[in-house]
């Protein structure tokens, strides 16, 4: 599981956001950016930004430490927005803090990363189906010169039709992605190459892994998925049927 922390003090929000994270400082004397549990987009979101942050730190892409936070119920008592102060009361229990990366700046292509390197992270957000990381709204931070990764909570859209349809892996495996789109399209290269190494990464062992991070209370069960193992299982069979259909969704096509 993830390391957990307790919020000790709320400090400010981050507006820039539609779910309005924030900085929270914590018992371990670390400072974090949290998503709440009680924003209008709910765990999924928790639970998108754990799989794919997990994946791309196993994969060895820049993205900050994750944490679980618990956030005492009286700590909305001192907040004087009410806005904040109704997100922090929908919030109580385990949130999500990420380590916050001080004096970070939005990425604006002025300093790129490697070719390489954005083949990776393109072929990661390929893989997950992240259509989020775009010009508009890059999800990138350059941090001592280098280029990190944040927000996924856009990925893995398919378990947003679960309370409704029964899961459906190859349906999540042919889908396309447009990596034209992609801030870093044009910066990447040899994403066939890419793809070979990543790939044979993907395996049942290491999906597992990523998979028991996410805490249990996250995992919404459904008439289709009745206890959280089975919800467990379903993020498996769609991420991999997905790495084992690269000709629907790799751009350039895969092998």
């Amino acid at each position: 599981m993830l390391d957990h922390v307790t919020a000790v003090r709320y400090v400010t929000p981050l507006r820039e956001g539609g779910s309005m994270p924030g900085v929270v400082e914590a018992d371990d004397l670390g400072t974090y950016v949290v998503k709440f549990r009680g924003a209008g987009q709910g765990v999924k979101v928790l639970v998108t930004e754990v799989i794919v942050g997990e994946l791309a730190r196993r994969l060895d892409l820049p993205v900050p430490r994750m944490v679980t936070i618990d956030l005492p119920p009286a700590i909305a008592r001192y907040e004087a927005d009410e806005e904040v102060q109704d997100l922090l009361n929908a919030s109580p229990g385990t949130n999500l803090g990420m380590d916050l990366l001080p004096g970070s700046l939005g990425y604006d292509g002025s300093r790129p990363p490697s070719p390489e390197l954005a083949a990776r992270i393109v072929w990661l957000d390929a893989f997950t189906a992240n259509v989020d990381r775009t010009w508009s709204n890059p999800n990138l931070l350059t941090w001592h010169r280098e280029t990190w990764l944040i927000d996924h909570g856009a990925a893995l859209y398919f378990h947003h039709s679960w309370p409704s349809k029964e899961p459906n892996p190859q349906r999540f495996a042919q889908q396309p992605f447009r990596a034209d789109d992609h801030v870093l399209g044009g910066v990447a290269t040899d994403l066939p190459g890419v793809h070979a190494e990543l790939s044979a990464r993907i395996t049942p062992e290491l999906i597992g892994d990523v998979l028991d991070q996410v805490p249990e209370d996250w995992l919404e069960t459904t008439t289709h998925l009745t206890d959280t193992q089975a919800v467990r299982s379903a993020y498996r069979d769609h991420l991999l049927a997905r790495v084992q259909n690269p000709a629907a969704w790799l751009p350039g096509g895969g092998a």
